[in-house]
Formats: structure tokens, C-alpha cells, sequence
């Protein structure tokens, strides 16, 4: 399995970016794709995350305070996709960010994590 994560750039605060990321390979579900982020000096912390439930319907988001109300996870299941929507950037949202997914790519596998290469996101202030 890999995920390809795409989106990043130099943008100045207030600005809009949208992140994606692709997985691939032998998956049978993806119980969970998220982003999670990594500044300089500073620990990877969850950005957010949307996790299957039974149905579609069911899936569930959580997002980090420091986001909540500005960025929006959204996934195609038909791509194996999951993308960032992130408004209002501010510098302090300044990092690199990685594409995260829980695959299971049989029926007893309860899931495995893959991670995919950062993206930078840059927002100037």
C-alpha cells in the first residue's frame, strides 16, 4: 500500500490550500485516513481524521481544536481518497503535513498503518 499526498504550498494568511492523498495497492477497506501535521521542533499532532463506520453515513470526523471551523475532511471511497480543505491559514498552521491511513487489505485483518511523505504547507504571515 502507499499514499500519495499532493496539495502543499506558500500561501499568506487568510489564504485557502487544499490537500489530497490517494492510497493504493491491495485494500479491501479503509477503516480510517486522516492528515497529521509536524513543525519544526515540534511533535506530530493530529489535524484531522475521518473514520468508516458500517455505512457511509456513519463515518465520523474529529479535528484538532487549533482547526476546527477552519479546515474540513472530506474522502472519495470511489478514488481511495481523502482530501484537506484548509481556510483561513494562519502561520502558526505552517508545517509539514502527512497523509495517514488504516488499511485492511483482507477480511482478518483489522487494519495496518501507512503513512505517506509529508507535504509542506507554508503560510506567510
Amino acid at each position: 500500500v502507499q499514499l500519495q499526498a499532493s496539495g502543499g504550498g506558500l500561501v499568506q494568511a487568510g489564504a485557502s490550500l487544499r490537500l489530497s492523498c490517494t492510497a493504493s495497492g491491495s485494500i479491501l477497506r479503509l477503516n480510517a485516513m486522516g492528515w497529521y501535521r509536524q513543525a519544526p521542533g515540534k511533535q506530530r499532532e493530529l489535524v484531522a481524521k475521518i473514520t468508516s463506520g458500517t455505512m457511509l453515513s456513519d463515518d465520523s470526523t474529529n479535528y484538532a481544536d487549533s482547526v476546527k471551523g477552519r479546515f474540513t475532511i472530506f474522502r472519495d471511497n470511489t478514488k481511495n481518497s481523502v482530501y484537506l480543505q484548509m481556510n483561513s491559514l494562519k502561520p502558526e498552521d505552517t508545517a509539514d503535513y502527512y497523509c495517514y491511513a488504516d488499511i485492511s487489505d483482507s477480511p482478518w485483518d483489522y487494519g495496518t498503518d501507512y503513512w505517506g511523505k509529508g507535504t509542506l504547507v507554508t503560510v506567510s504571515s
